[in-house]
């Protein structure tokens, strides 16, 4: 399983994805869909549009990765997530099949997502990829729009190590004449984006990230840029046919957490201390994160790190605030993070931390050390924020 145990488990190779899809007689073309790609802000975004698209009235599936503490947070129809008992009936249904075509765990849940939200007769499913875009196992639908947050370097070891090839990758999920939207501004970019779309006559609309009008219930600065694809996506979806107002386009980027139950994105949650709870991990993540902890104001600040052991550590680590103090854990997960070496990059740094066996341990010394003006923070990896909420 990708999420636990990295490069591994991943499979470039869309045959399984179609085989299964075959298997199941082609669930995904029951309903409409929306692809959500990026390095960044993707999930966010799925979960904006699919907020939206609930307060217009449609029934939405939502297929989103990785998951916090449950499973099923990956499969939701209108917010709620999957039975339990669809999970055990779909795995016993289909496992002589997993087995015989050795499905990863990641094939066997678009697959199950997709059954899913056949089954439930949604209106309108929001897909987003988990890696990548060309290869990943969601790129076998066909959607009425698509959309690319933006670029960055993340899983560099699978999609490459320049921004134009990571950029290739996620420009994999455009489609013949299916319009795509991208929120990445750096021309170099913008022109490769504009080639593929263009050989595949794809009407493409790039966003101008001027300050959007819209609010969010979602905290952070950096979801401003979010905003303005769903904007435009939902534009787009108007002229689809789908009846979705200026008030319904408000009261539904107002409410995301409530009608999705995201977290993890600038979640705060205690105020006394401020306690804020980011699943950032790579480079734009982090210092976006960054920037906005240094607008607010507080006295001291506490930042509970995590990493994964095939993340850009330094790079990440060299955005830190300095004066802040760190406690430091390994998640509890294969890929993550040993202590030692996340100490010494600290170290390298010069970055005052202590070591704790546990993320929880960390972040209750956290919780015992902050006065009430002072910031407390985790952040570092999606699995930091799983293990506390």
């Amino acid at each position: 399983m990708y999420q636990r145990a990295g490069k591994v488990a991943y499979k470039a190779d869309l045959k399984n994805s179609i085989s299964l899809d075959r298997h199941l007689a082609h669930p995904h073309t029951f309903y409409k869909c929306i692809h959500i790609a990026g390095t960044n802000g993707k999930g966010s975004t799925s979960h904006m549009l699919a907020s939206v698209l609930q307060e217009a009235g449609y029934k939405v599936g939502l297929y989103t990765s990785p998951h916090l503490k449950d499973f099923r947070e990956r499969i939701r129809v209108n917010g709620e997530m999957c039975s339990e008992q669809f999970v055990v009936d779909f795995v016993n249904r289909n496992t002589s099949f997993f087995k015989d075509h050795q499905l990863s765990f990641f094939e066997m849940t678009v697959g199950m997502a997709f059954q899913y939200f056949k089954e439930q007769k949604v209106d309108v499913a929001v897909i987003e990829t988990g890696l990548g875009g060309r290869l990943d196992s969601t790129n076998i639908i066909t959607p009425i729009v698509t959309a690319i947050t933006n670029i960055d370097k993340d899983h560099t070891a699978i999609l490459g190590n320049t921004y134009l090839k990571i950029a290739a990758e996620k420009a994999g999920i455009i489609k013949s004449t299916i319009p795509i939207v991208i929120g990445e501004t750096r021309d170099h970019l913008k022109k490769l984006f504009k080639e593929k779309a263009t050989s595949l006559n794809s009407p493409i609309y790039f966003i101008d990230h001027r300050t959007s009008r819209q609010a969010t219930d979602l905290k952070g600065d950096y979801q401003a840029s979010n905003v303005r694809v769903v904007e435009k996506v939902i534009e787009l979806l108007r002229k689809e046919g789908f009846t979705i107002s200026s008030a319904v386009l408000k009261s539904g980027l107002l409410k995301v957490a409530r009608n999705t139950n995201l977290r993890g994105r600038y979640d705060i949650i205690s105020e006394t201390p401020k306690t804020i709870l980011d699943t950032a991990h790579n480079v734009a993540g982090i210092r976006l994160l960054i920037n906005q902890i240094k607008a607010e104001n507080y006295q001291e600040l506490h930042i509970v790190l995590g990493m994964v052991s095939d993340k850009d550590a330094t790079s990440v680590i060299k955005l830190l605030p300095k004066t802040a103090f760190y406690y430091i854990s390994k998640p509890d997960i294969p890929r993550g993070m040993e202590i030692e070496v996340l100490g010494n990059h600290l170290n390298s740094f010069q970055l005052n931390f202590e070591s704790f066996d546990t993320i929880n341990e960390a972040f209750k010394t956290a919780q015992e050390r902050a006065s009430k003006e002072d910031i407390i923070l985790a952040t570092g990896s999606t699995f930091v924020v799983a293990e506390i909420i």
